[in-house]
């Protein structure tokens, strides 16, 4: 449960912890949309780099943003494994059979770009959420909604909610790991046994972190209450978000990191001499 690593900030001074939360945010989800445009094995080596180039940038050490992986690593091989064993290729495209198994190359290759794909979804909002407080990713979303209170939708409220809820996952990380170690203290096993003795021997933890969880919901809305918070009305920011240089220095470098991409998923400028440039390429 300490490999959570989405919602908690590291603090240090560096330029990704500079820029602008506005553009880090559009950023983020441009970066979510350019993932699925990538193909070819070079793009996702591209995206690697990319992501490696933030991580130097942000000071942020790489074993706390690789950390994330660790959550996902049983969706990663479940999906490879699913992809592998139901894929149905040409005859040419086998690689072994054995009675109802079979494994084509071609399910291989795309297995192994899926598990890239989740890899490279999951490490981008690491970054973002390791540079960026809940605050300002608040402030950020708000400001970027703020149109949309026009026609009355509650954006203050919205971007209110998402930063209780980054906020809180680290808080409930921890309070799980206590509850796991007092229930442990108690002789409950919970490495032992198959799946569903595993998943009975959770109740034990389930069941106080809810009521934990639900007490500490109420505690957090007494104490908001008490402080007069009554929405949007009336607030202002001691912090005023100013776009910078170096925040369209950010844009223009992910727009050349974008541009790459498409250049290697449409072959643009005639560069189908090379093999892995091409969609269908490796």
């Amino acid at each position: 449960m300490r490999d959570v690593s989405i919602g908690q900030y590291y603090q240090t001074d560096s330029v990704i912890h500079r820029l602008d939360p506005r553009v880090k945010l559009v950023l983020a989800v441009a970066y979510i949309v350019m993932i699925f445009f990538i193909v070819s094995f070079i793009g996702y080596a591209l995206g690697f780099l990319f992501i490696l180039i933030l991580v130097l940038l942000s000071r942020v050490p790489p074993l706390q943003v690789l950390r994330s992986l660790r959550m996902i690593l049983f969706l990663i091989i479940f999906t490879f494994v699913l992809t592998v064993l139901f894929y149905r290729g040409g005859g040419d495209d086998l690689l072994f059979g054995w009675q109802f198994i079979k494994i084509y190359k071609t399910a291989l290759i795309n297995a192994s770009k899926m598990a890239l794909r989740i890899m490279l979804l999951v490490l981008g909002p690491s970054v973002l959420t390791l540079t960026t407080t809940p605050v300002e990713l608040t402030d950020a979303l708000e400001r970027l909604l703020w149109p949309l209170a026009k026609i009355k939708l509650p954006v203050h409220e919205l971007a209110i909610i998402m930063s209780i809820a980054l906020r809180l996952i680290p808080t409930l990380v921890e309070e799980t790991d206590k509850i796991i170690s007092a229930q442990k203290a108690r002789c409950a096993e919970f490495d032992s046994g198959n799946i569903f003795k595993r998943a009975k021997a959770l109740l034990p933890v389930l069941i106080p972190l809810f009521v934990s969880s639900f007490r500490r919901a109420d505690e957090l809305a007494f104490a908001m209450d008490s402080r007069c918070y009554r929405g949007a009305v009336g607030r202002t920011r001691m912090k005023v978000m100013r776009l910078a240089l170096r925040d369209l220095f950010a844009v223009l470098g992910f727009c050349a990191v974008f541009f790459a991409v498409l250049l290697l998923t449409y072959n643009w400028f005639g560069f189908g001499f090379i093999p892995l440039l091409t969609p269908g390429g490796y």
